[in-house]
């Protein structure tokens, strides 16, 4: 075997770092859980968005999309807004040395202007607090509140009504 040369040493190539994806920068935020009851059951009057103060186990569960929120709810106490009953299901990695409790009640992050106006709304207008979408943005999880005035059983019908007229008119125009 001849020697090697100092001239024959091969170096690594150096490779170009990742370029961001265009696409996936302009897709929005990326949903984890929706509450699709939410818009069945109540009439939305205004959105509103809110973080969420979580520990370690529930920011992984949520990117793993292990949440659901359909039983959710949230209310108001002493000027601060929480959410309870949603589930966050832990991850089987979950380290040992902390207790997932998937049912807890956690706060949600929202300005005091908007908090003084949702209590406004909620003790003297009959209002209710209802949790709508679950989902990322920009690297944090963010809550979609909704306003909501609860509907009565002919009013759904009549959503219901307007939903299947909408499919059934642009089946129609699809056909010519």
């Amino acid at each position: 075997m001849p020697p090697k040369d100092s001239t024959d040493v091969t170096r690594p190539t150096r490779q170009a770092p990742p370029k961001a994806n265009p696409a996936k920068a302009s897709e929005g935020p990326r949903v984890i859980a929706e509450n699709r009851r939410a818009r069945f059951d109540y009439f939305i009057e205004e959105r509103y968005e809110a973080g969420l103060v979580l520990e370690g186990w529930e920011v992984k569960a949520l990117r793993a999309g292990k949440a659901q929120i359909t039983e959710a709810y949230v209310f108001l106490r002493n000027g601060e807004v929480f959410l309870t009953g949603a589930h966050l299901s832990p991850l089987k990695t979950t380290s040992t040395h902390v207790i997932a409790d998937p049912t807890r009640t956690r706060k949600l992050l929202l300005n005091k202007r908007e908090i003084e106006h949702l209590v406004g709304a909620v003790e003297r207008k009959g209002y209710t607090l209802v949790p709508l979408e679950l989902y990322w943005q920009r690297g944090k999880a963010k809550l979609g509140i909704g306003l909501a005035k609860g509907k009565q059983a002919h009013d759904k019908r009549a959503t219901e009504k307007d939903r299947d007229w909408a499919r059934d008119k642009a089946r129609l125009l699809r056909r010519g």
